[in-house]
């Protein structure tokens, strides 16, 4: 963040200074909403909790060196007393908070938001940054990942690990940029229609990356043609000088041309699309070595093909990274470059195709931090994959539930059981007792799968850690709420695991 007095910073939000709050003192943040991560000169914004409230917190973060406290009803403390919604229509927008009757969330959110947006726009005006902007109904943090690996070979750049994609994460990640960024990635992510209109308005971008329309979030949208009507706000957003980067293998993707008066580039893993001009940076000579990391030859429109050689896992990787060569390239940087940030890059945010090995062989894949119909089949194709090259292997599905799905949920969760099936995989130990667990479970036994409905994740830990043999194959995959990647942990814990290295 740039520095700002306390004062200044009043004056950018519309809030009151209280009990003496000094306005000629000095912060450059960082904005912290967790107190345990407060530093000298951070900026706390205290903010409401399903069973904690932050501003319980500020004489915590003030010992701890905040500079400056942001709350939203009044404190005891120094501090900035943000506008409540009634003089702030802003504060109406935000809407990441269950527990927050009274809007005190909402107005320091706000706030946060407007000093985001000072921020960003002093950055691009006086310093050059630029502003990129990343959604979809799957891919989007390990795409962000990718394009942040991609860019910093070129400068500074604010892209950091997990899913800061909502009304907090955004403003958060953005007040992470200071004079020296030249990059700012933005993961935008959506509950409803205005939702990544909103998002837009905090850290306008230049750049926007629509990766794909699935199911994601089906039953807060109702329908996909809503989820697209939302995805498509990014690049509605883009000015007529910047540039919309979209997936030619989507249909509802490649409609969006017609809602952007930006310059568009189209990307593609399909050969003949690139051939046939309907993408700009295509993908040939596709690959996976033993444990699905791709390699392919990266066509453009710079030059000569290059060749990647991912260190992510999952075919899906490489419509991800194509995502992030075409990001790169068209801010200048070369192929070869951008074929080497993809090749160097490995997993930076948590629980996220998380690939690693035991010293018995074992190989478990940890991508416990979502789920949805199209990343769970992307997952099960990648254990189908890795247990298929390796003889007498056996593959584990340790599955939860694919959250926000609604009125579907159940017939997709059906389908995924049958899914299984058409991938042969051998054992499917599905996690807790929802009718959309039961509904995957029957479904898998119907198509012949050894299948097993267990209550938590010790549970699982126990049965499938008693079962594996050398060289076994584990996937872990649920929605966050499940909190599945216990069990990735719990079998790379094991003391049946053996004594040799063999981390991938």
């Amino acid at each position: 963040m740039i520095e700002l007095s306390i004062g200044e910073i009043a004056s950018i939000t519309g809030g009151e200074l209280i009990n003496g709050a000094d306005p000629e003192a000095r912060v450059n943040g960082p904005v912290e909403f967790d107190s345990r991560a407060i530093n000298e000169g951070s900026i706390f914004m205290a903010l409401p909790g399903a069973r904690v409230d932050g501003h319980d917190f500020c004489e915590g973060a003030l010992a701890d060196g905040a500079g400056l406290l942001l709350v939203g009803r009044p404190v005891e403390y120094p501090a900035l007393l943000a506008a409540p919604a009634e003089k702030n229509p802003e504060a109406s927008n935000a809407t990441a908070f269950e527990h927050d009757a009274d809007g005190y969330g909402a107005a320091v959110l706000a706030a946060v938001d407007k000093l985001a947006r000072h921020n960003t726009d002093k950055l691009v005006e006086e310093e050059g940054m630029t502003v990129v902007g990343v959604t979809g109904s799957a891919g989007k943090t390990s795409t962000k990942d990718l394009i942040g690996a991609v860019l910093r070979s070129a400068g500074e750049t604010v892209a950091p690990p997990g899913s800061f994609n909502n009304e907090i994460g955004l403003p958060y990640t953005a007040l992470r940029a200071g004079r020296s960024t030249r990059f700012l990635v933005s993961e935008m992510s959506a509950r409803g229609v205005g939702h990544i209109r909103h998002l837009t308005e905090v850290t306008p971008p230049r750049i926007g990356v629509v990766l794909n329309v699935g199911s994601a979030h089906l039953g807060e949208f109702g329908s996909r043609e809503a989820i697209a009507q939302a995805k498509g706000e990014l690049v509605e957003a883009l000015p007529a000088d910047g540039l919309a980067v979209l997936n030619a293998d989507d249909d509802k993707v490649t409609a969006m041309v017609a809602r952007t008066q930006a310059r568009v580039v189209r990307y593609s893993t399909c050969e003949t699309a690139g051939k046939s001009g309907q993408a700009e940076y295509f993908a040939t000579n596709i690959a996976l070595d033993e444990v699905a990391r791709a390699t392919f030859d990266l066509h453009h429109p710079h030059g000569d093909p290059v060749h990647v050689h991912l260190g992510v896992f999952g075919a899906h990787q490489v419509s991800n990274a194509l995502a992030a060569a075409a990001v790169g390239m068209e801010c200048g940087l070369s192929a070869q470059d951008v074929a080497t940030a993809l090749s160097e890059h490995v997993a930076a945010s948590a629980n996220r195709m998380d690939v690693r090995t035991r010293p018995d062989g074992v190989t478990i894949i940890n991508d416990s931090y979502n789920a949805n119909p199209e990343s769970m089949r992307a997952g099960i194709e990648a254990l189908a994959y890795t247990a298929s090259g390796r003889p007498e292997a056996q593959s584990w599905a340790v599955l939860g539930q694919m959250g926000e799905l609604g009125d579907d949920g159940t017939e997709a969760h059906r389908e995924l059981g049958e899914f299984l099936g058409s991938r042969n995989i051998d054992h499917a130990i599905i996690v807790g007792n929802g009718v959309n667990q039961r509904a995957l479970t029957e479904a898998a036994k119907s198509v012949g799968i050894d299948t097993h409905l267990v209550e938590n994740s010790d549970a699982a830990i126990n049965m499938v850690d008693l079962e594996l043999r050398p060289h076994d194959v584990v996937l872990v995959k649920a929605s966050y709420a499940d909190g599945l990647w216990a069990v990735a942990e719990g079998l790379l814990a094991s003391r049946r695991a053996g004594t040799t290295e063999g981390d991938n």
